[in-house]
């Protein structure tokens, strides 16, 4: 589904190489972990996918379902179906919730060639989905983000993905700054999504996260690449014993 290959990438204000050949596979259905150290390059590989401006691919490939996507706008990289939720949700003042959901799915379905969803089916799905991960009426007409807790925040988003549909999810640290019953509730959000059909990305510091979001494969990046892959145990090795041995094997 996600096809990545010898991926590199430069910071343009910097002129500095941030990835430097990353090479991965997300298949469908499938949920693959990326973990590794600070400034290793997790979150720039989510932002490069995503399309986020500052960023110069200096070679290699990405595609989505075998189409191109560092070729498309960001916003045809979510009609074609990838998702990113950011590790810091941004508040968009005067923008109401439920305006900016409808309008984001209604956009997506005609970008896909598909009738825009009434407002009456819209208001039935929004509640149903709203209610599995305990976001109220109210939360609903707040503007977005606006005033909302970093767990609400990160419960709003995982909304936006249950409405969205989309093929690929990319989670850039989404437990950062959340607590247990949180965390707990913004899992239980991603794995109700889990589909035959489609793929996570989950980029995380900490196992605790994928104690509740289990997956199928784990990736170890560090300086700008993937340096060793394995199943869910390579986890655990981090947690008990740090990033310094895996590094040094690296070497």
């Amino acid at each position: 589904m996600l096809e990545i290959k010898n991926l590199h990438v430069d910071l343009e204000e910097e002129d500095k190489t941030i990835l430097k050949g990353v090479n991965l596979t997300v298949e469908a259905g499938k949920v693959h972990a990326i973990m590794g150290p600070n400034g290793s390059g997790k979150s720039t590989l989510s932002y490069v996918l995503s399309g986020r401006d500052g960023y110069k691919v200096t070679q290699g490939s990405a595609t989505l379902s075998g189409v191109d996507l560092l070729d498309m706008e960001p916003e045809e990289r979510a009609a074609a179906g990838l998702f990113l939720a950011f590790q810091y949700p941004v508040e968009i003042p005067g923008v109401g919730n439920m305006t900016f959901l409808r309008t984001a799915v209604n956009a997506q379905r005609k970008a896909r060639g598909e009738d825009e969803m009434s407002a009456a089916d819209f208001l039935k799905l929004v509640r149903e989905k709203a209610k599995t991960l305990q976001i109220d009426a109210e939360m609903l007409k707040r503007p977005v983000n606006v005033g909302f807790s970093g767990g609400e925040k990160k419960r709003n988003e995982i909304l936006q993905m249950a409405m969205l549909e989309p093929k690929m999810c990319i989670l850039d640290e989404t437990d950062s700054g959340l607590d247990v019953d949180a965390m707990k509730l913004v899992a239980d959000g991603v794995n109700a999504l889990r589909d035959p059909g489609r793929g996570f990305l989950v980029i995380t510091h900490y196992q605790r996260l994928l104690d509740h979001i289990k997956p199928d494969v784990v990736h170890i990046m560090s300086d700008g690449r993937i340096i060793k892959t394995g199943g869910p145990d390579l986890a655990l090795e981090v947690e008990q014993n740090g990033y310094a041995d895996i590094l040094s094997e690296g070497v």
